[in-house]
């Protein structure tokens, strides 16, 4: 059975994997990785994040192993399980993972030398969207799925602020990817999706869409950028060495082992993420809210 495979067992409850022993740990077993879909494919994934997780794990010293999800809430799952003991996923996700499983955020990656982005909302350019949102009412929307910060968090809590349902505002559909949700506007099938700053820049950098196809219509506030983040029993030592091997790459070696514009981490702190977690208690998806 695959990893991949496994999650999605997981994920529906249908599978319940025993944890990896401390004692498995310290005898080099293999590191158990997670990375959720950012790029269009899993393959495109794969090869995109997985140089930064062999030089993880050969910095510590142990074979990896490494599970592509198709969306981000399987990663918390799979913490939760002990299936997973490493995961590179968006602020959300993470929280969800945090409050589930009890996950801890070890660093916060940096793209283009910086620890932040944006949710950005985007239109088919010739739409008539002069203000936003309130000339787009009616229109067809695009979420992302449910465990995405830019693509469902952020947005649903900024309507919540605005005294609007888009479920209701708008023709409201959820659980695309982010590069589908571009394609969607691009092509024609949508009218408005969720992305963020990052992967429209990506997305045009690598050719899968022209500038000219899409028009962004609403930007967030900064946005902490994704989490490194560990499950919770994972070995104290191996923890530890996981940080260090995070925070000590340079730049020339992130420039040659991290997808594009990635250029380091820095260190996680305890607030790191409270303007995210605070969103996701507002919208009463996690306790407290």
């Amino acid at each position: 059975m695959t990893p991949t495979r496994r999650l999605i067992l997981a994920s529906a409850g249908l599978l319940a994997a025993p944890a990896l022993a401390p004692s498995a740990l310290a005898q080099g077993a293999p590191l158990r990785c997670a990375v959720g879909p950012f790029q269009p494919t899993a393959g495109d994934t794969r090869r995109a994040y997985e140089p930064f997780f062999a030089h993880l794990a050969r910095t510590i010293g142990r074979p990896f192993e490494l599970t592509v999800t198709t969306d981000w809430a399987g990663i918390a799952v799979a913490l939760a399980n002990a299936q997973v003991d490493l995961a590179w996923m968006g602020p959300w996700g993470f929280i969800l993972a945090k409050d589930r499983a009890r996950a801890e955020a070890l660093a916060v990656v940096q793209y283009q030398g910086r620890p932040t982005y944006q949710a950005i909302i985007i239109a088919r350019p010739e739409l008539p969207i002069a203000r936003f949102p309130e000339d787009a009412k009616g229109m067809s929307i695009s979420f992302a799925d449910a465990g995405s910060t830019s693509g469902w968090l952020i947005p649903h809590y900024w309507f919540r602020t605005q005294g609007i349902d888009p479920r209701s505002y708008f023709r409201y559909r959820d659980g695309a990817s982010h590069p589908a949700n571009d394609l969607a506007v691009a092509t024609g099938q949508v009218d408005l999706a969720t992305d963020y700053d990052r992967n429209l820049a990506a997305m045009i950098a690598a050719g899968r869409l022209r500038e000219d196809q899409v028009r962004i219509v609403w930007r967030s506030n900064p946005l902490p950028n994704d989490a490194l983040a560990v499950r919770d029993g994972i070995d104290p030592g191996l923890r530890t060495a996981l940080r260090e091997a995070a925070l000590g790459l340079d730049a020339a070696t992130a420039a040659r082992v991290m997808p594009a514009n990635y250029t380091g981490w820095v260190a996680a702190t305890p607030d790191s993420y409270a303007m995210i977690e605070a969103a996701g208690r507002a919208l009463g998806r996690i306790g407290g809210g």
